[in-house]
């Protein structure tokens, strides 16, 4: 599956742009974990590309990523991709045991986070977010309060990176595309 096959995909299931621009932020973060550890930069920015395509058609946690995997298999996604999306959800069976599966579940929860934090900031870009500043948002429970911080620290420790830096790494893979993901706000680059 290439880049483009993968954009049709998430762009024939997916209506919400907040959920596209999420799983473009989880591309992002993807490739430049990818870089950074050597691997393969396409095969881990497609999975964070597609990771979510099901949300709309199956929004629990027990239907999602379950029976999106189905769809995937008869349109020819690799088995391990399959997998490796398995392995974010909730009682699949699929073990995170791989990097690439640890670095997908430390990079999904957290993207909610920092673009809600981009937003709140005068800017409303995220060119001038810090992981400073994402720490200070972390400690007030109502912002954001649908993301889950437990969940987001074990993603992190199970992934071998401190919280700040992985916070920092993820706002980093996101500037590169924050017009994609409309984080430029009043900033120009």
């Amino acid at each position: 599956m290439t880049r483009d096959e993968a954009l049709a995909l998430v762009q024939e299931f997916v209506k919400n742009e907040g959920l596209v621009r999420h799983m473009l932020a989880v591309e992002a973060a993807m490739r430049l974990y990818a870089e950074k550890f050597g691997k393969d930069v396409e095969a881990w920015g497609l999975l964070g590309l597609i990771h979510d395509f099901d949300w709309e058609v199956h929004p629990t946690l027990e239907e999602h990523p379950i029976k999106g995997a189905s769809i995937l298999r008869a349109r020819g996604v690799p088995e391990d991709i399959i997998q490796d999306i398995l392995s974010h959800g909730v009682g699949t069976g699929v073990p995170r045991d791989t990097l690439r599966r640890k670095a997908l579940m430390a990079c999904d929860e957290i993207t909610g986070l920092i673009t809600a934090a981009a937003l709140v900031r005068p800017s409303r870009s995220l060119y001038d977010l810090e992981a400073s500043s994402v720490k200070k948002k972390w400690k007030d429970k109502a912002f954001a309060a649908g993301t889950s911080r437990p969940e987001m620290e074990e993603a992190a420790k199970e992934f071998g990176i401190e919280l700040w830096e992985h916070v920092g790494n993820v706002i980093q893979a996101m500037r590169r595309i924050a017009p994609e993901l409309d984080l430029v706000g009043n900033i120009q680059k």
